[in-house]
């Protein structure tokens, strides 16, 4: 048994379809360590949410896991019958989805959803899971949780939905909690809760997370570690005050200076923050070599023949470009 919680290894996604086949994750590694906070960031589209839902098996066609090892806890994940799958979702392994309102069952009462997860993975009755529902509201600081227990999806608010979602998450004490974007739509001061709130249940039970963002400054506060994806592909990996100190990809160098700093001249108008040149490549048109050298100011013309192998930096990580030491 080694320390790590999670071991991801060489995964690869595709889209399949009939005889063709489109790469949408490529070659990921990474693990996490028991107790510890993982972050992943990334646009849109740049294959977070699918490495999340491929580690739990919820996977729909025409995605498919192609390629590489799914290790949690010393067991092989791809290995494991639906059935099994299934008992480890929930139970050893919980998700928050990034929209509770299409999560949750709209036709069921928040406190049955929650309810449910005690009946099927802890062996209570009904009775028994009603009142560990109630304990479950109060743990994520919904107020009068007798009386919200009652309460449909829609007659909560979307902070109250995602306290919801956190309780039903962590209602068996998972080993390991994916949170997909968990503060997605919910206004700054119900983010700040929201994230609090998970840290600290989450460190209090000693839950490993895998936090999937494309929120810099939310991975700033939760996470030990974080990977940089783009374009399907895992291309640096440091702790996180390494990254924010000395981001070495070009990529992670251009999403830091992008952001506005409280204080600075930028948010004065005197300076225009930095953009990255150009966009995001379709899956169906992924150029050879790097993904990023078409928009990166140091490529060179390696980096249009030959995939970037990881290089290794101080105090740990590595990133995975050619010419990361300018």
């Amino acid at each position: 048994m080694t320390d790590n919680l999670l071991e991801v290894r060489d995964l690869r996604l595709d889209i399949v379809s009939g005889k063709v086949s489109h790469n949408v994750v490529d070659n990921v590694s990474f693990s996490i360590g028991r107790g510890e906070a993982y972050g992943l960031v990334g646009e849109s589209g740049c294959g977070k949410s699918i490495t999340a839902l491929s580690i739990i098996g919820l996977l729909r066609k025409p995605l498919a896991v192609t390629g590489g090892a799914l290790n949690f806890n010393g067991r092989d994940l791809r290995g494991l019958s639906k059935r099994e799958l299934r008992r480890l979702r929930g139970e050893k392994i919980a998700m928050i989805f990034q929209e509770p309102m299409t999560a949750l069952n709209p036709l069921s009462p928040v406190g049955r959803q929650i309810a449910e997860m005690f009946v099927l993975h802890k062996g209570a009755t009904w009775k028994e899971a009603e009142k560990l529902a109630i304990e479950a509201l109060g743990n994520v600081q919904v107020p009068a949780p007798e009386e919200r227990v009652k309460a449909y999806p829609h007659q909560m608010s979307g902070g109250m939905r995602q306290r919801v979602m956190i309780a039903i998450a962590l209602a068996c004490n998972p080993d390991l909690l994916i949170a997909d974007e968990p503060t997605t739509a919910l206004d700054v001061t119900v983010q700040a809760e929201i994230l609090k709130l998970v840290k600290e249940l989450c460190a209090a039970r000693g839950t490993s997370v895998l936090m999937i963002s494309h929120d810099l400054g939310v991975i700033a506060n939760m996470c030990n570690r974080v990977g940089i994806m783009y374009a399907g592909r895992l291309v640096e990996e440091r702790p996180v005050a390494d990254l924010f100190l000395h981001p070495a990809h070009p990529y992670t160098d251009g999403l830091l200076k992008s952001l506005p700093h409280l204080g600075s001249r930028r948010l004065e108008g005197r300076k225009r923050l930095q953009e990255i040149e150009g966009t995001v490549p379709s899956i169906a048109s992924f150029p050879p070599g790097c993904r990023f050298q078409p928009r990166c100011h140091r490529a060179t013309s390696v980096c249009s023949a030959e995939i970037p192998p990881p290089s290794a930096l101080n105090h740990d990580g590595f990133v995975k470009c050619f010419n990361h030491e300018q």
